[in-house]
């Protein structure tokens, strides 16, 4: 009885090591990867009603190597930011109108420039979600101003980059996370809606040379 016992436990937990992403996944070091992520947005005063979807609005990251973009193109605005964590350094390129800007920062610059974020502290809740596939540990995200946010990340991608500064304490990736604005009236959610490991163009990190103001 004992061995049998024995015997179905080993089976279960082999079951458990191999069962693929719906038990437990394999973590992977990635240094080529494309994540395309929804917007949606609540706690507008047009939309009191709930979670609204913003089409025109996309958010992208793109890994490579040492290097990472980040694209937030709204109808407005569009905003794309640069990252190089060899350097620790970041170019940011904003288009408003027909106005376009670029600014230089090195590590101190992008410290600064993400003041709110620095403090700031994760709980782990021991909730989980899946996104796109992948497991994600909810956590909270309290800032030194006292606001909280919530934060579903996996660990079983870790970027050879470092990208968003707010994330760069977290092992591994997120894949949907809250920021809320105009007094946290309204709150933004981004979530993951597609990821992908094919290889990033170089050209993706081009900085250009002309047609920008520089601030």
């Amino acid at each position: 009885m004992v061995r049998s016992m024995r015997k179905i436990y080993t089976s279960i937990l082999i079951a458990l090591v191999i069962g693929g992403k719906a038990v437990g996944q394999e973590q992977k070091n990635v240094s080529d990867c494309i994540v395309n992520y929804t917007v949606s947005i609540q706690g507008t005063k047009d939309d009191k009603a709930g979670g609204k979807i913003m089409p025109a609005t996309t958010k992208t990251l793109y890994i490579k190597g040492v290097k990472s973009r980040t694209d937030l193109e709204t109808p407005n605005f569009t905003q794309v930011v640069i990252y190089d964590s060899k350097t620790d350094s970041s170019v940011v390129l904003r288009e408003l109108g027909n106005a376009k800007y670029i600014s230089y920062l090195d590590g101190k610059g992008r410290k600064d420039k993400n003041q709110k974020y620095e403090g700031i502290k994760f709980t782990e809740t021991g909730e989980t979600k899946t996104v796109v596939g992948y497991e994600c540990r909810k956590v909270v995200a309290k800032l030194a101003d006292g606001s909280s946010y919530n934060v579903f990340y996996t660990s079983s991608i870790v970027p050879s980059a470092g990208y968003e500064y707010q994330f760069k304490d977290l092992p591994g990736l997120v894949l949907e996370y809250e920021a809320s604005f105009e007094q946290g009236d309204t709150r933004v959610t981004f979530t993951a809606s597609n990821i992908t490991f094919t290889p990033v163009p170089v050209a993706k990190f081009d900085v250009p040379k002309n047609g920008y103001r520089i601030l």
